[in-house]
């Protein structure tokens, strides 16, 4: 049995990171050596001198957009917080709902915008249809929503800041559907970008929507009784090709971030189950669960930040470097006062 205390770990508060480094690519980076555990403590764009020329560094070009929508009930108003999850189908949204809503509530949102609450799914989200779509939706949505930052991070009042720097340099406008950052990618820099390319790293993009599956906490004893919600990944057809030419010239290939990693592995099993050739393009809906014992089928190295305790994320570090390992890690982080979470510090799992 894989048990969730396993997985747990005490954080000083002040450790929690407000805010990114200045400039992105200036935060620490904790080196681990998945083969022998060692530990070297260095700077995020000292991974110029860590990658070397045919290092396939596979990104997650997904785009965050400002979820997070503040309103009140058309009949009582009453405050309402809706947070948008997951779209549906035409004019209907999976959403989490703050506040005291029944169904069949209209919450008024501004410029015109209001969701009609249709059914409590039980899961702790709500399916919401709105009176706008497409394009006009999109419109309003950029006017009156906020980022969706994760509740340990406190908004700054300045909300164009976090619309910046809550976003990847390499987020793709075509690929917009993330309800979190995948915070990773958040430390590097065009400049850090350029540095690698012309070191002859190949940069290749991926996409997963990151979801309530990324960040839902694991409440199971048994961590393998935990089910992740479903989040949308996509490789195109460049990319496959350019990561089965990587595979077969055993190139190392560098996940950034675990959403990375999920949508390798995802395409790495369907690719071990029969399902489709390595090379060809990938569009599907994934719960990969990754945890101590999995065997990692196209992942060599991970860059990644630290994790909160008890998260899917942490486990999936774990199977990666070892549970012994992450934890001396772990304990050595906090020991040199890194930041911690989503603007925080980074490793580099190797």
């Amino acid at each position: 049995m894989l048990s969730l205390k396993d997985f747990d770990y005490s954080l000083p508060q002040e450790l929690i990171a407000q805010e990114p480094a200045k400039p992105r690519d200036h935060a620490r980076l904790l080196c681990l050596d998945k083969n022998n555990g060692g530990i070297i403590h260095r700077r995020f764009d000292d991974l110029s001198k860590i990658l070397k020329k045919g290092d396939i560094l596979v990104i997650n070009d997904s785009k965050v957009f400002p979820a997070r929508l503040l309103g009140h009930k058309k009949e009582t108003g009453g405050r309402v917080e809706v947070f948008l999850h997951k779209h549906k189908q035409a004019f209907i949204w999976e959403c989490l709902i703050g506040g005291k809503v029944k169904a069949g509530a209209i919450i008024v949102l501004g410029l015109g915008l209001e969701g009609r609450l249709l059914a409590d799914q039980g899961d702790g989200t709500w399916l919401v249809s709105f009176n706008f779509e497409k394009e006009k939706f999109w419109k309003i949505l950029e006017r009156i929503g906020r980022m969706p930052l994760p509740p340990y991070i406190t908004p700054n009042e300045k909300q164009h800041l976090d619309r910046v720097r809550y976003q990847t340099v390499y987020a793709a406008k075509k690929n917009i559907g993330s309800v979190a950052a995948p915070t990773a990618g958040l430390h590097f820099t065009k400049r850090l970008l350029k540095q690698l390319s012309a070191l002859g790293v190949l940069l290749v993009p991926v996409t997963l929507h990151v979801g309530l599956g990324t960040f839902a906490s694991v409440k199971e004893d048994n961590i393998i009784d935990h089910k992740m919600h479903s989040e949308y990944v996509s490789i195109t057809k460049k990319s496959a090709q350019l990561l089965a030419r990587a595979k077969k010239n055993r190139q190392r290939i560098i996940g950034v971030g675990t959403t990375s990693c999920r949508v390798l592995e995802s395409y790495g099993q369907a690719i071990k189950q029969g399902k489709l050739s390595l090379g060809e393009s990938y569009n599907e809906w994934t719960e990969i669960f990754i945890y101590p014992g999995y065997k990692f089928e196209l992942l060599d190295s991970l860059i990644t930040n630290f994790h909160l305790p008890k998260s899917s994320l942490l486990m999936l570090v774990s199977a990666l470097a070892g549970e012994r390992e992450i934890k001396e890690a772990y304990k050595q982080a906090i020991a040199s006062n890194y930041r911690f979470y989503s603007y925080g510090d980074a490793m580099f799992i190797g």
